[in-house]
């Protein structure tokens, strides 16, 4: 806890400089940094969302500090440096697709439990677990070069396809987070037949998910 502490005092330091907050973030923090379903779900990242516009850059530097402890607690089987720029990467993508940081990260969880070289019974590979036939359809409406499936065992790669289908997914239906992610988990074929004929979204992924995001809520609150 004492070390964490350390840490961010470390990252909101930076903010004093005239430099980019995340420049050499990786000599300071590196060593030292080891529900709702529907409508209520939606609402419930709405208002998170309005309470961190009017911090940043501040929010974003201790975004980064936090998912770094989160994933110095997960066996990611990255070293300290790459943890950091994959911190970097997921509060930079989810603030390009306008999704909380903390959501991705929650999927990143729930889909891999941040192991970035798993892959599921079905092939989806990587941390947010993108099929290979998703990832390099992705790849080319982002211009990423895609060097075969085993692209998306890159961990920036991986989360930037990612962050992507996810906004992608929430702009197909009406920008209902909650059935993005049950489009996520079961495809949005799938979801789409189901509200064709009227039948409801399956809620267990998306109850899973919003767990991991209010534990990690409530983690950071705690420390705050």
């Amino acid at each position: 806890m004492e070390r964490t502490h350390l840490a961010m005092l470390a990252l909101c330091a930076l903010l004093s400089t005239n430099v980019d907050p995340f420049a050499g973030l990786a000599d300071t923090t590196a060593s030292a940094v080891g529900t709702a379903v529907g409508g209520e779900m939606s609402a419930h990242l709405d208002e998170r969302a309005d309470d961190s516009v009017a911090a940043r850059p501040n929010a974003d530097v201790e975004l980064v500090g936090q998912i770094l402890a989160r994933l110095a607690r997960r066996h990611t089987a990255l070293p300290e440096r790459e943890r950091l720029m994959l911190a970097r990467t997921i509060v930079r993508e989810a603030r390009a697709h306008d999704l909380e940081p903390d959501l991705v990260v929650a999927v990143i969880e729930v889909e891999s439990a941040g192991y970035h070289l798993a892959v599921s019974h079905v092939g989806a590979m990587g941390l947010m677990q993108l099929l290979p036939a998703t990832g390099r359809e992705l790849a080319d409406k982002l211009e990423i070069d895609w060097l075969g499936p085993d692209t998306l065992f890159d961990p920036s790669t991986n989360v930037r396809l990612g962050t992507a289908y996810l906004r992608e997914l929430a702009d197909r239906y009406d920008g209902d987070v909650s059935i993005a992610l049950a489009a996520y988990n079961w495809g949005p074929g799938r979801i789409d037949r189901r509200l064709k004929r009227g039948a409801t979204v399956p809620s267990r992924y998306i109850e899973q998910v919003m767990r991991v995001y209010d534990r990690n809520a409530e983690i950071a609150s705690r420390r705050s």
